[in-house]
């Protein structure tokens, strides 16, 4: 087996809610986004629609949401499991001091910013669903 490539899929309550987010407060943009009718795709949002999934993306970083019953159809292990996760998603990013600032200035209340054992400089926030994401730079 070669593995090519990991994009986390998340579980989430409301695409729209959660578009809003990774745009807003973290920079991301969106790829595609599919409405409740599942007739297609779409690259932009439409007002009065709902939609059952989305991809964004940053740089190299791709990220898909899929609404909970949708994704609970698709995934059947997760039938009976609530949303959420005992995992954090760890992203490399360049200067993380001016991004942690930004954060803060949004009302965003990340954990504190700091160099670990490892020698990443780096924080942790929750998204809008309740998931953790890890933001970090390797120190020189």
């Amino acid at each position: 087996m070669k593995a090519n490539k990991l994009t986390p899929n998340f579980e989430v309550k409301s695409i729209k809610e959660t578009i809003d987010f990774y745009q807003n407060t973290l920079g991301f943009s969106l790829v595609m986004a599919v409405p409740e009718t599942q007739d297609g795709v779409e690259q932009s949002l439409t007002n009065g629609k709902e939609y059952v999934y989305a991809m964004l993306s940053k740089d190299k970083v791709e990220m898909m949401f899929q609404r909970s019953d949708s994704f609970k159809e698709d995934v059947q292990l997760a039938k009976n499991t609530p949303i959420g996760a005992s995992v954090s998603f760890y992203i490399e990013i360049d200067e993380i001091d001016d991004f942690y600032k930004q954060l803060k200035d949004k009302g965003i209340n990340p954990t504190e910013l700091k160099t670990a054992w490892y020698g990443m400089r780096e924080f942790y926030v929750k998204d809008n669903n309740g998931y953790i994401l890890g933001f970090a730079e390797k120190t020189e």
